[in-house]
């Protein structure tokens, strides 16, 4: 399974990379490698007699979702099918990546080592956002053909959706550190690795991002207090990341960001114009409420019920559950509701479980992630940009994962076994769900 986590590993990095992977050839592009990666672990698994299939909890509500958006295919419930068509590729998509991550990250080394990328990542793709910011303007990548209308910051052509990025992703650093799930001597570097994208954040001077990121910082102390986690030496490692992130937002700025909570739009967007938009997709899901106007035809249909047009086109809500009610209906809306409560059952169940420092960690980093996200979807559509839908279905996925045993019985549990291929076969048979 070594390739299978590398591709899956690849594919989270370009879709991030790729511009948020908000055009056709980048959503072409993740569409084939999911498949592909999907066909490489069936052919394994089918010469493998001995391999075991994971099912999560959160993969019926997934597949609900794409239920509905055949059923409005076939059944000519949906106003704009090509657009119907082209979501539900995205959707398969992402279920296909939400279950090869099942299949791919299990044991604790694997785990371990798949934190550390998502931390690796995050820091390097703010330090190329900051460095952006002040050397190339409004251009990505410091290419003029690629200068696009709206307000970019690193590879995301929206500001907004760079600090969901950071959301969902500068947790790990924070919570591993908080739950002693990272050792001492790499403390210093999961330092390094967490205040860059604290400063990028704040440089990206997204209201939604700052509060939502402020959301996660009070779970993981309640979190830490519960745990009796938050004391002692990490105490201090928390205080030395706060200052350093502090010095840094000081010396790169902080007055766009002050300049943005004090104003009434963010990117252009007013607070009046998000309340007509708001209104506009409730009179949609108002006139289609049980099985939605269609998968991703809010844009298709949206001008029909608009109430305060301005000539710009609205291709998104700026708030993923009302568009989710405005396309799906109470249909969509329940599976929404299935996933959102088996995340909630699942997340506090592990968490509360008795596990090791770095599982405990593991499984905060992921409740912060989620939360800070589904918070900041109440005034954005990040779950509309693929980058960002595949960031939280991973931390979805960890937030569910089976909680490992402590640290320090991992290794005789280890020596216990003479067959290392039976090793394997006996962790799958202890962690399915």
């Amino acid at each position: 399974m070594k390739l299978l986590r590398i591709g899956l590993c690849l594919l989270f990095a370009f879709s991030v990379l790729a511009l948020g992977t908000v055009e056709v050839w980048s959503e072409s592009i993740l569409e084939i490698g999911a498949a592909a990666l999907f066909l490489w672990w069936a052919t394994v698994v089918y010469g493998n007699s001995g391999a075991k299939v994971y099912w999560g909890p959160l993969n019926a509500p997934l597949l609900g979702l794409i239920g509905i958006g055949l059923l409005q295919l076939i059944f000519h419930g949906t106003a704009y099918p090509f657009l119907t068509r082209t979501m539900l590729l995205k959707l398969a998509a992402y279920f296909l990546v939400l279950f090869l991550t099942a299949q791919a990250f299990r044991g604790r080394k694997d785990l371990y080592k798949l934190a550390w990328f998502v931390m690796a990542f995050c820091f390097a793709v703010s330090l190329l956002a900051i460095i952006q910011h002040f050397t190339s303007g409004s251009e990505i990548y410091w290419m003029s053909d690629l200068k696009i209308e709206g307000d970019p910051f690193g590879p995301y052509v929206n500001r907004n959706h760079f600090a969901g990025f950071v959301e969902l992703t500068l947790p790990m650093g924070l919570a591993l550190m908080a739950f002693h799930g990272v050792r001492r001597d790499l403390i210093p570097l999961a330092t390094l690795l967490t205040i860059v994208p604290i400063s990028a954040l704040i440089l990206s001077a997204s209201r939604a991002g700052i509060i939502g990121f402020g959301l996660e910082v009070g779970i993981l102390v309640l979190m830490a207090r519960s745990r009796k986690a938050w004391q002692g030496g990490r105490t201090t490692a928390a205080a030395i990341v706060a200052l350093a992130a502090l010095a840094i937002v000081a010396w790169v700025g902080t007055g766009r960001a002050i300049e943005r909570f004090s104003g009434s739009s963010v990117h252009g967007v007013t607070v009046n114009r998000r309340v007509s938009m708001f209104r506009g997709a409730a009179h949609i899901f108002l006139a289609h409420p049980i099985k939605g106007a269609g998968l991703g035809t809010l844009v298709d249909v949206f001008p029909a019920y608009e109430n305060a047009y301005d000539g710009r086109l609205v291709d998104h809500a700026h708030d993923d559950y009302i568009e989710g009610l405005a396309e799906t209906g109470l249909l969509g809306g329940l599976c929404g509701a299935v996933f959102l409560w088996r995340l909630y059952r699942e997340g506090r169940k592990n968490f509360l479980a008795e596990q090791g420092h770095f599982s405990r960690g593991l499984h905060a980093a992921a409740i912060m992630a989620v939360c800070g996200l589904l918070l900041h979807s109440f005034v954005d559509f990040n779950l509309q940009i693929p980058a960002n839908a595949l960031f939280f279905l991973l931390q979805a996925y960890l937030v569910t994962s089976p909680p490992l045993p402590s640290d320090a019985a991992a290794p005789r549990e280890r020596r216990r076994v003479a067959n290392p291929a039976a090793a394997g076969v006996g962790v799958q048979n202890g962690s399915i769900i």
